[in-house]
């Protein structure tokens, strides 16, 4: 799929996209190598708790309805932190295996990141974003209600999440939408960047095309 890693930046609500990623040099396989370790250890420490609330739960559960009324509400409100404890757990490590999972792809010195918004006060329909970087496709996006409402409120989405050597690239962007009007509209444009050795992140503005203003901008962030 062309959108792996991307999301969105803001609490939004919308889904998260994906973007490719590039191999792994053979200078990073020993980090590799060890993520992957970290990975697996905290996913067996994690099942094993959940392995161990699910049994409290079966066995508790044949004496649901009979002795309910024999558990204090000190045992229930036990019982609800524990399993409460665990989903908190569960969130957390999801949360640190996604942040290594973008730092072994990703690494620092070839990592770009391209985002979206839209200009303030911009009501117009956004139906559509394709990005290429260098020529080649980096990712296409049909947008939902939800997204687009998010977006006029002010959210910014991450739609590209890749790797590049370091040096001068360009990056062409390509957008449709529909104006207030209900005319049909698509507006494209390419851009320069450098990229460093540090991670390298891209923002994209966009606003209603006419009235003296560029409907898209790009910029560093």
């Amino acid at each position: 799929p062309a959108r792996r890693n991307a999301g969105w930046v803001t609490d939004c609500g919308v889904k998260f996209l994906n973007t490719p990623s590039l191999p792994v040099s053979t200078k990073a396989m020993p980090l590799l190598v060890a993520g992957i370790g970290i990975m697996f250890k905290r996913e067996f420490v994690m099942w094993q708790r959940i392995d161990a609330a699910a049994l409290i739960l079966l066995i508790l559960a044949p004496f649901a309805q009979a002795g309910a009324q024999d558990l204090s509400g000190a045992d229930m409100k036990s019982l609800d932190g524990q399993v409460q404890e665990i989903k908190s757990d569960v969130l957390n490590i999801a949360s640190e295996l996604n942040n290594l999972e973008e730092r072994l792809l990703y690494p620092s010195n070839t990592q770009l990141s391209v985002f979206v918004a839209l200009a303030p006060d911009e009501t117009f329909r956004l139906d559509a974003v394709q990005v290429m970087i260098d020529g080649e496709m980096a990712t296409h996006h049909i947008y939902s209600f939800k997204e687009l409402e998010a977006l006029q409120k002010g959210g910014v989405q991450r739609v590209y999440t890749g790797n590049v050597p370091t040096g001068n690239h360009q990056i062409s962007v390509t957008i449709n939408g529909k104006l207030k009007n209900g005319s049909d509209f698509s507006e494209s444009n390419s851009f320069t960047f450098s990229k460093g050795v540090r991670p390298k992140a891209l923002g994209v503005t966009l606003a209603q095309p006419g009235f003296g203003s560029e409907a898209i901008r790009v910029g560093d962030w």
